[in-house]
């Protein structure tokens, strides 16, 4: 390195200052804007070396580096654009990232110096040091860019991360984080697992935290939290492949333009929080393999439940035009009146998430999950009675591994399709039938007495009933039977206390059919008769036939329609 060149900013200060110097305030950007560099550069690797204790970190690259006049033309030239100067693609074949030459401004303002030293293979190491309360100053003074040179590099300090290997490439010091690093190392792992996914999906580009690689292995918590899976347009993905191996359900989904992805979900809401409390992982858009828009749901919400559960990313290049710019200053996100962008929110929308959503709510059914509740073509009735067979089935699962685990799990399974519509019939039975008993006892005077009400052994006035072939008894003395039953029935259990709430109202062991007898024989329909049959199958816990069930709606909904009325 020339020791005499004294390196400057090849722009107005003032205006290097309201370009947005303060605009990055996530480390994740700033790590994002590194690796992209280092990805621009046709780097195969990139270390990063984070001291949490120093508030510093490294991060090192072995792409094509830069010379002195790379470092003064192009590197401190602030809008710099690779693609109008060399294309779209490096000079290996990959798409550029970079686009206006500012995004390098995350990297000169989020510590409070930043050194840069760079080579090629046949350049020695060149570069210099930012002291950003020394810029400050120098730009309140208003001083040129000739006024503020760089601070002389001092290669001792990047000592212990040269290798006598190194023939080429960027290594880059930032001491005195803004804001600090919060994140642990492990979290920042799964951070860059996460955003930077040409690290996962190109062979040829490899990122390691303190010489760890990156791998969809980081992912794997989330990876054992994830039941369910839509994989857009066939992405060939490893965390899909050689993680999401244990999935309850997948489907390929076909959408239009150039769209590739997938969209997954997780079992509780809770298990995207791998973040912190207060952000989660969500579905985020990349554009040729960088972050551009975390979080695209919230452009396109529909405020459903399932929202709460999915993550994933969604790759769709044709944002990224030469002709057109459609990102915004701090190059975290999209510009949202874009029309192209609107577009694809559309496309995304119509085709992707309406089958999300749909499928959603089948499959945690399914799975004996909670769904979501603002389907409409799920009656509230038929969702909760789901929700509570499952509430209840899971006390009888044995532990995972276990040697009759599938054996029991299947018979639950075949069971929740006559357990949601027992439990929600049964739930009708008590409301409907306790309503009336409460309507007798406001509203009907006549008392219930027969010569039959001291439970002696002999029948009360005989009632032919010709379809039954049997004697009838009023309803007087079926309660009567009932109360005499109960006794029976604790003596034989040994058992003395209170079982029933009324235990000695005749009402209380009465059904609908004799209840409403009571009230007015006239309010019984011919549709109702089928009621007992119905009702005792559903209260001993059988198991109904599909023409069972389809009849006990019909008969239920006559009487909810009955009792509504008397009621009111």
């Amino acid at each position: 390195m020339s020791k005499s060149r004294k390196y400057t900013f090849a722009i107005s200060l003032s205006v290097l200052n309201h370009l947005g110097r303060h605009l990055y305030r996530s480390f994740v950007t700033i790590l994002g804007e590194a690796i992209s560099n280092s990805w621009d550069a046709d780097a195969t690797n990139v270390w990063i070396f984070v001291d949490k204790e120093k508030n510093s970190f490294v991060i090192k690259d072995d792409g094509t580096g830069m010379s002195e006049d790379d470092f003064q033309n192009r590197f401190l030239n602030i809008g710099y654009s690779k693609r109008e100067d060399k294309g779209n693609k490096s000079p290996c074949g990959r798409p550029f990232i970079g686009r206006k030459g500012i995004g390098k401004l995350a990297l000169l303002s989020c510590a409070e110096k930043i050194t840069i030293m760079s080579k090629t293979k046949s350049t020695d190491y060149t570069g210099g040091v930012i002291d950003n309360p020394n810029l400050d100053k120098a730009i309140k003074d208003d001083l040129k860019p000739d006024q503020y040179p760089l601070g002389e590099l001092d290669q001792k300090i990047f000592k212990p991360f040269i290798e006598g290997s190194d023939k080429q490439g960027t290594i880059i010091y930032f001491e005195g984080i803004k804001g600090g690093i919060k994140n642990t190392l492990e979290l920042l792992k799964k951070i860059i697992a996460l955003y930077f996914r040409f690290s996962l999906l190109d062979k040829s580009f490899n990122i390691f935290i303190d010489k760890e690689k990156i791998t969809y292995e980081n992912l794997k918590d989330l990876a054992e939290k994830t039941e369910f899976l839509w994989n857009v347009n066939g992405l060939k993905d490893p965390y899909i492949e050689k993680q999401l191996t244990n999935l309850k359900e997948q489907k390929a989904l076909k959408a239009s333009q150039n769209i590739q992805g997938f969209v997954a979900s997780v079992s509780h809401y809770r298990d995207l929080n791998i973040m912190n409390l207060d952000e989660k992982v969500g579905i985020d858009l990349f554009v040729n393999g960088r972050l551009r828009e975390r979080d695209i749901l919230r452009h396109i919400s529909k405020a459903r439940v399932v929202e709460d559960y999915l993550y994933g990313q969604i790759h769709f290049n044709d944002l990224d035009e030469s002709s057109v710019d459609r990102f915004t200053s701090n190059r975290e996100g999209l510009i949202p009146d874009d029309v192209k962008y609107q577009e694809f929110l559309k496309k995304l929308e119509d085709e992707v998430l309406r089958v999300v959503i749909s499928d959603w709510d089948k499959w945690r059914r399914k799975h004996r999950e909670d769904g979501d509740v603002e389907n409409p073509d799920i009656s509230p009735k038929v969702r909760k009675s789901e929700e509570l067979f499952n509430v209840v089935s899971r006390e009888y699962i044995p532990s995972t591994g276990s040697d009759n685990e599938k054996e029991i799990a299947g018979w639950i399974n075949s069971l929740s399709g006559d357990a949601s519509f027992n439990l929600g019939s049964y739930a009708e039975c008590f409301v409907s039938e306790n309503l009336l008993r409460e309507h007798i006892k406001s509203n009907v005077t006549t008392p219930m007495t027969c010569d039959n009400i001291d439970l002696k052994e002999k029948t009360c006035e005989d009632r032919y009933d010709p379809e039954r072939g049997q004697i009838s008894l009023c309803a007087c003395c079926k309660g009567a039977r009932g109360i005499k039953s109960l006794r029976e029935q604790k003596s034989v259990a040994k058992t003395s206390i209170k079982i029933r709430t009324n235990e000695d109202d005749i009402l209380t062991y009465l059904d609908y059919i004799d209840l409403a007898k009571i009230i007015d024989d006239s309010i019984l329909k011919e549709e109702d008769k089928p009621y007992k049959p119905l009702r005792n199958s559903v209260m001993h816990t059988s198991r109904l036939t599909e023409e069972a069930k389809t009849k006990l709606k019909s008969v239920f909904d006559n009487i909810i329609a009955t009792v509504k009325k008397l009621i009111k």
